[in-house]
């Protein structure tokens, strides 16, 4: 009887215990979270990648591919910090950062009535004003913060694009004001030009950088 009792015993010591641990790990999960900055949105990284002179049978889209997501500033800075740097990346490459549930694509309904600011750059320079624009957008430091879905650098053999895209291209209080914000908050040189562009041209020509709408 003895045994039987100091068994029991020892089960209920086991539960107990097994419950404390849990109810810690609970309170320290709900301690690092509340640790933790959060962000206005969640966003998502993607990158694309073409080799040069070979053709496919795959679609734009497909050759899309999602590095990582994030919603907090300390998330942010771990996701940055390993990824690699725009001078170190073949060309033709594209690296995209959008909001999450929109995907980088004019098709998607978040894009189909917006369009985009694009800008030039130097390949030397093209990864500094890349980082800008990239803590100025995870900050919701640009003026109608809400009116934009993300932003791409485009990689190319003789110079980067950037580009800031927007969801309604008819609105234009919202696009002018994000093209001065975009300004501001890179520092732009005046010799810099910008270019907006409808996403229903580049459907239509199936280009991404002719059919200028607006120049800044």
């Amino acid at each position: 009887m003895e045994v039987i009792e100091k068994k029991e015993s020892d089960n209920n010591n086991n539960t107990q215990t097994g419950v404390d641990s849990a109810d810690n790990k609970e309170l320290e999960e709900h301690h690092l979270k509340s640790t933790l900055h959060p962000l206005k949105h969640k966003f998502v990284f993607w990158y694309t990648r073409r080799t040069p002179g070979v053709r496919t049978q795959s679609s734009y889209e497909d050759n899309i591919k999602k590095i990582v997501d994030f919603s907090t500033v300390e998330g942010f800075w771990v996701c940055y910090c390993h990824l690699a740097r725009p001078s170190s990346l073949p060309s033709p490459t594209d690296l995209h950062l959008f909001k999450e549930g929109i995907r980088p694509l004019w098709e998607d309904s978040a894009n189909c009535n917006g369009g985009k600011w694009i800008i030039r750059f130097k390949k030397a320079v093209s990864g500094r004003f890349w980082e800008d624009l990239v803590l100025a957008l995870v900050g919701d430091q640009l003026d109608y913060g809400d009116n934009i879905c993300g932003a791409v650098l485009s990689i190319r053999f003789n110079e980067d694009i950037l580009s800031v895209w927007n969801r309604n291209s008819s609105d234009h209080q919202a696009v002018m004001a994000l093209r001065d914000s975009i300004k501001r908050h890179l520092k732009l040189p005046h010799s810099y030009v910008m270019e907006y562009k409808p996403h229903d041209a580049s459907l239509r020509d199936n280009s991404s950088y002719r059919n200028t709408w607006l120049r800044g």
